[in-house]
């Protein structure tokens, strides 16, 4: 069966919420010492055009962290494959997150950072499905509610495929 997808979110409008986003968190993290952290892979896009509208001093890093093989469903273990380099005590922290589906990833990484002595630790994601919300998550940063679809493009993949597109869209028949 092949897969087909539809647009939800197209690139305009991504464009527009990512300026919005980065306008915002220049305003609320100026003077501050922050450390913007990209939950890879999913996050490198939105994180680079993020950054560049943010438009503020800081540093960057990355984690990756593994919870859905190369399934559609998670499993529900969490494992640290490359953790942060820079030191994040006593810094800001803005984690930067693709999609918070059923929370457990993101709730994994935001303790796992303030554990590390951060001063605060906030969450910035480009699209959010709450309805498969297992974990509570508090996002301080929305780009976009989704609905409970299988989405991709703009760095959201299906078994690693589909992050080059421009737009954010619905996968369907892809099991």
């Amino acid at each position: 069966m092949s897969s087909t997808l539809s647009v939800l979110i197209p690139r305009g409008d991504i464009e527009y919420a990512v300026a919005r986003l980065g306008r915002q968190i220049g305003i609320d993290y100026s003077g501050c010492d922050l450390v913007a952290v990209g939950i890879l892979k999913g996050s490198f896009i939105f994180m680079a055009d993020l950054v560049r509208q943010i438009g503020l001093p800081l540093e960057i890093d990355f984690v990756t962290v593994s919870s859905y093989g190369s399934g559609t469903k998670s499993p529900g273990n969490i494992s640290v494959l490359h953790d942060l380099r820079v030191d994040v005590r006593d810094k800001d922290v803005l984690v930067i997150e693709d999609i918070v589906d059923s929370g457990h990833t993101i709730s994994y990484v935001m303790k796992h950072i303030a554990e590390k002595g951060a001063r605060s630790v906030r969450l910035c994601t480009l699209a959010d499905k709450p309805s498969r919300r297992e974990t509570p998550v508090h996002i301080d940063y929305l780009g976009f509610t989704v609905p409970n679809k299988f989405v991709v493009g703009y760095g959201l993949d299906f078994d690693n495929k589909f992050r080059y597109l421009p737009d954010i869209c619905a996968l369907e028949n892809h099991d």
